[in-house]
């Protein structure tokens, strides 16, 4: 097992995103495609590490070319990727999406008959990394199916109320039977977390409300230290104790969105390992989000932190 620390273990999805080439177009038109790095948890771990943080992602590809992609990616983007493994019966997943500035961005998962990355298993895990990591971020997606629910959880059983353990309630319909489903296991990985992200539909789904104020007390309430709510053309809420921070939509011009909330993750991540106050580390992710969604990509289009601090002052002085 590993005696090292990292600032940064994720664990969830990873795939490759064909992005068009073409903007405003249905997919059955479109002539070509772009390939990029992808998946949720993946892409929050090539965030922190664009901050110089020390990053890693559990993960599991197929054994296939596009699987060995994702080992050349993430040693690009200085990703560790000691916990990245195959499996030899499954493709590595691939995602469509379209692309329909400012706020359609239809996503096709193509992860049949089943996704690797559900086959973690938690006998698989090293607890002694995933306990000692400063920030440990885990998926509601994780939770969707065996073996990865009882990998998600045995790791954040092994967690022990240590630094930052972030729920991204990351909620994708398709994977799951119900959303009545998803809640259950949500409020689940809720009472073990100490940080948990989502946007209204996503707190909806965990604590049935899509009012931002009361979202972010309702996850208090499950004992969370710190909720965050995104709300899109609103800006994000964040609460923290009496703290209670709003950030405001930046005026960019999007040409994907849907890489937005994974950069608005890791560059959280960043912030509170840096103990920023919370007003800064809000208003760094949510510009750093901005940023991915002015790029067609999500993980190679994550910024790093000169590019988001320029943007920053910008803004400042609009």
């Amino acid at each position: 097992m590993s005696t090292e620390i990292f600032d940064v273990i994720t664990t969830g999805r990873v795939g490759i995103d064909l992005y068009p080439l073409q903007s405003g177009v249905p997919l059955d038109e479109v002539s070509s495609f772009a390939r990029f790095l992808g998946g949720s948890a993946t892409n929050v771990a090539v965030a922190a590490a664009r901050y110089g943080r020390r990053s890693a992602v559990i993960t599991r590809t197929g054994s296939d070319p596009f699987g060995r992609y994702v080992h050349e990616a993430l040693r690009e983007l200085s990703v560790d990727d000691r916990w990245v493994t195959d499996v030899e019966s499954l493709p590595t997943p691939i995602t469509f999406c379209e692309l329909f500035p400012p706020d359609r961005f239809p996503i096709y998962f193509y992860r049949w008959p089943k996704a690797p990355d559900m086959e973690i298993y938690p006998e698989e895990l090293d607890l002694d990394a995933i306990a000692a990591a400063r920030v440990f971020w885990v998926t509601v997606t994780g939770l969707s199916a065996e073996p990865s629910r009882s990998a998600v959880l045995a790791a954040l059983e092994a967690r022990q109320g240590n630094g930052f353990t972030v729920l991204d309630l990351d909620y994708r319909p398709t994977f799951w039977s119900s959303s009545d489903e998803a809640s259950r296991w949500a409020n689940e990985a809720l009472r073990h977390v100490n940080v948990a992200i989502g946007n209204i539909e996503e707190c909806e789904m965990a604590v049935g409300t899509r009012d931002a104020p009361s979202a972010a007390a309702a996850l208090v309430e499950h004992g969370v230290e710190l909720a965050v709510v995104k709300q899109g053309p609103k800006g994000v809420l964040a609460v923290r104790g009496t703290e209670v921070v709003q950030a405001d939509p930046l005026e960019i011009e999007v040409v994907n969105g849907l890489g937005a909330g994974d950069a608005f993750g890791g560059a959280l991540c960043h912030g509170l390992l840096a103990d920023w106050e919370l007003g800064r580390a809000i208003a760094f992710a949510n510009a750093a989000g901005a940023i991915v969604a002015s790029r067609l990509a999500c993980a190679q289009a994550m910024p790093d932190e000169g590019e988001v601090m320029a943007l920053m002052k910008v803004a400042r002085h609009a």
